[in-house]
């Protein structure tokens, strides 16, 4: 793992959230998009090296939505960016932790990622992240 790629912050209204970290930073995010693979919409924020993700649910039935009814909103993972998040995947299962995908999938920001199960970190869920090179 290489660093800190972002902190993901699950929140119940998007354009909401968006005015209040705008307010907070002093920046506006840098790119809002649709990950339908997870049934969310997403922004980002950029604080020097450090990214904030805000993560809203698209209807019922994702993790999002799941986490903010029985939490209520806050941080949701924390994200590591890895060179080869297959290997990356392999080494960390072979270690003991539960996986969540037998592969990476597409995630936002031009990223293939993974979770690793809160239950096998410490209560804390984890996101690898890999840049999709074009």
């Amino acid at each position: 793992m290489n660093k800190i790629e972002h902190i993901g912050i699950a929140v119940s209204n998007l354009k909401d959230a968006n005015q209040r970290y705008f307010r907070l930073f002093g920046v506006k995010p840098y790119k809002t998009e649709e990950v339908l693979s997870e049934n969310v919409t997403t922004s980002f924020f950029r604080l020097g090296e450090s990214k904030i993700e805000l993560l809203e649910g698209i209807g019922e039935n994702n993790a999002i939505t799941k986490f903010i009814k029985s939490k209520g909103e806050g941080i949701h993972h924390i994200a590591y960016d890895v060179d080869d998040i297959a290997s990356e995947m392999k080494r960390l299962k072979n270690e003991g932790f539960e996986i969540q995908s037998d592969a990476p999938k597409i995630g936002a920001d031009n990223k293939l990622v993974c979770f690793i199960h809160p239950k096998s970190a410490g209560g804390v869920l984890i996101e690898l992240c890999q840049e999709i090179n074009n």
